[in-house]
C-alpha cells in the first residue's frame, strides 16, 4: 500500500516526488510514455529560473528526478493502463499490474498535436516547436512559420512578431476556427502573412539537422512550392493525457481536470498537477508550482487522517 502515486514524471510529477519525498511519503513516480514530458523534448531551456546561461530540457528533468530520489522517491517505468477511483485505497493499474495508494497525484500533462509528418518529429527541438512562448526568442530577426487557424495559432503568431522578421501563419481552409478579435488583431499585424486553403508536405531539411523551410502544397490547386523560414510552429492544440481518468473523475469537454480548488480535483485524495489541467500558462516553472501544490496538499490530506 503506498501513501502516494504520482502519475508523470515532467516537471509537476517530480517536484512532487521531490516535496513527498522530503516529507517521508515514500512516493512511486510512474514514469509515462513521454518519460521527462514535453522537456524531453526541448533543447535549451532559457526562462527557468536559477539557470543564468540556460539549461537543457532532458539536463532539467533528470536532475529533478535525481532529487527526488536521493530523497527516496521510487521511479517505476510504465504507463497506467487503467484505474480504479471509486474507493479508497485506489487502484491504480501500470502496464496490468494493479497498485494500490492512498492517494494521487495525476501529473500526466498533455501532449502537443502535431500533423503527423516525419521530418516534423525529426526535427523537434531543432527549428520544429509547439510552443512560441518557450521558443520565440531563439528567432530574432528570422523568418518562422506557424501551422493552424484557431485562437492558440493567431496567439502563438502575434507573440513570435516581437522577435521575428516574418510570421506565416499556414492554414488548410480559408474560413479560421479562431475567435473574431483574435483574427483581426492577427490580419492588423504588418509582419504576419496569411497562407490559406495550404498544408505542409515536408519540413526541411532533416539533412541539415535543423529547419531551413517547409515545402507547402495548395489544396484546390494541387501547386507545391518550398518557403524558407528558420522556425516552424505547430499551434493546433494540446491532449491532455487524461484517457485512464474517463468517467471516474470530472473532466472538460476537452478531456483537462477540472479543478476544484487548489489542487484537488472532483474525487477527494486525487490531486492535479501541471498541463493535465492547466490549459493557460503551460509553462515549465508554473508546472513545478503546481506539482509542490499538489504535494502539500497531500501531506495535509494524509496528516488529517493520521497517516
Amino acid at each position: 500500500m503506498r501513501n502516494v502515486l504520482i502519475i508523470g514524471s515532467g516537471c509537476a510529477g517530480n517536484t512532487a516526488a521531490i516535496y513527498t519525498a522530503r516529507a517521508n511519503l515514500k512516493p512511486l513516480v510512474v514514469s509515462g510514455k513521454e518519460a521527462g514530458g514535453q522537456l524531453s523534448l526541448t533543447t535549451l531551456v532559457e526562462n527557468f529560473p536559477g539557470f543564468p546561461v540556460g539549461i537543457n530540457g532532458p539536463d532539467l528533468v533528470n536532475n529533478m528526478r535525481e532529487q527526488a530520489q536521493n530523497f527516496g522517491a521510487e521511479y517505476v517505468h510504465g504507463d497506467v493502463v487503467d484505474t480504479d477511483l471509486s474507493q479508497r485505497p485506489f487502484r491504480i493499474s501500470i502496464d496490468g499490474e494493479w497498485v494500490e495508494t492512498r492517494t494521487l497525484i495525476i501529473a500526466s500533462g498533455a501532449s502537443a498535436r502535431w500533423l503527423g509528418l516525419q521530418s516534423e518529429y525529426d526535427l523537434i527541438g531543432h527549428g520544429v516547436s509547439s510552443c512560441a512562448t518557450c521558443d520565440g526568442f531563439f528567432y530574432r530577426g528570422k523568418k518562422v512559420m506557424v501551422m493552424g487557424g484557431g485562437d492558440s495559432a493567431m496567439e502563438e503568431a502575434n507573440f513570435l512578431t516581437r522577435f521575428a522578421d516574418e510570421v506565416t501563419i499556414v492554414h488548410r481552409r480559408d474560413v479560421f476556427r479562431a475567435s473574431k478579435i483574435m483574427l483581426e488583431r492577427a490580419r492588423a499585424n504588418p509582419k504576419i502573412v496569411f497562407l490559406t486553403n495550404t498544408v505542409a508536405e515536408d519540413v526541411l531539411d532533416v539533412e541539415k539537422g535543423h529547419v531551413t523551410g517547409v515545402k507547402l502544397r495548395n489544396v484546390k490547386t494541387g501547386e507545391t512550392w518550398v518557403r524558407a523560414v528558420d522556425g516552424y510552429f505547430v499551434a493546433i492544440g494540446h491532449v491532455p493525457n487524461t484517457k485512464p481518468f474517463a468517467g471516474q473523475i470530472e473532466l472538460d469537454a476537452d478531456g483537462y481536470i477540472v479543478g476544484k480548488g487548489g489542487a484537488r480535483t472532483s474525487v477527494e485524495g486525487v490531486f492535479h498537477a501541471g498541463d493535465v489541467e492547466d490549459r493557460t500558462y503551460r509553462q515549465a516553472i508554473t508546472a513545478a508550482g503546481a506539482g509542490c501544490k499538489a504535494a502539500i496538499e497531500v501531506e495535509r490530506y494524509l496528516e488529517s487522517e493520521g497517516h
